[in-house]
Formats: structure tokens, C-alpha cells, sequence
């Protein structure tokens, strides 16, 4: 099985938080990790917000980074190719999603299509998991589940 991960779900890697161990899990248990070049530069956003919210994690800070880019060459990276922006573009219109999350599941269904294997998506934010749902696309159990019991 391949485990797409967009961002929400890339920074549960290394990051504790509400999450974390079901993306621990399903990683284990994937074959392929996946995501969109995107989440590199997304990931280190995220890092670097909880180092300005956080100043004492400076050392944290370093040590993600750092577990960041050995794993970094581990996964499958999916780039941005015309098509898969252009797809983007159109899930976009379609499901409401913003720029990146649009490329997060473009880049999923690009590899899904590539016949790649199996691909499960994993986002943790709500309306880009109900569009990947909405896309076809199987979502890890529990993420849709959680986010609407959170909602609630």
C-alpha cells in the first residue's frame, strides 16, 4: 500500500500532537510513503511557526529539521508537473480547496493513476480529506471520523 501524506499529515511525523500515532501506524504499515514536493517547504513553515510560538524548542527545532531531511529522500516525492497542477486547478473549483491542498490531492490521484499500487490518502484537515473521500480516493479510517467529532 502506498500512503499519500499531505502536510497536516507529513508534520504528525515530527511533531506530537493529536494524530501523530495513527500516521505512525499507517506508516509502518505502508509499503511507500508518499507526498507533493510542496510539503518539504510546507513542513518547514510549520517547524519554524512552533519555533516563533515556542523559542525554547530551538533545539527541537534543529533536531526535526534534521529527521526531516534524512527522510526526506525515503519517500516518493511527486512533483509538479503540468498536469498534476492543471488537475489541481480543477479539484480546486470542484471541492473549495485552497492552492496546496488542491496539489496535495492532485498529486495523490496522479499516482493513483500511475498504477502505481494501492494509494491512501492522509490529511488531516477536513474539507481536503471529504474531497480526496469525495475524489475516490481511500482516506485513512479515523481521520474523517475524528475531524467531525472535533467539529462538534
Amino acid at each position: 500500500m502506498i500512503l499519500y501524506l499531505d502536510t497536516s499529515a507529513l508534520v504528525k511525523l515530527y511533531v506530537r500532537e493529536r494524530g501523530s500515532a495513527l500516521v505512525h501506524r499507517r506508516v509502518a504499515e505502508a509499503e511507500v510513503i508518499a507526498t507533493s514536493l510542496v510539503a518539504y517547504a510546507e513542513a518547514r513553515a510549520a517547524f519554524a511557526r512552533l519555533k516563533r510560538e515556542r523559542p525554547a524548542s530551538g533545539k527541537r527545532h534543529r533536531a526535526r529539521i534534521e529527521q526531516l531531511d534524512r527522510d526526506w529522500e525515503r519517500y516518493a516525492r511527486i512533483e509538479l508537473a503540468p498536469a498534476v497542477v492543471r488537475s489541481a486547478g480543477d479539484l480546486a473549483e470542484q471541492h473549495g480547496l485552497r492552492g496546496f491542498d488542491a496539489i496535495h490531492l492532485a498529486s495523490a490521484k496522479w499516482l493513483e493513476s500511475a498504477d502505481a499500487g494501492d494509494v491512501t490518502f492522509a490529511a488531516f484537515d477536513r474539507r481536503l480529506a471529504e474531497a480526496a473521500s469525495a475524489a475516490g480516493m481511500p482516506v485513512i479510517p479515523g481521520v474523517l471520523r475524528a475531524r467531525r467529532r472535533a467539529a462538534r
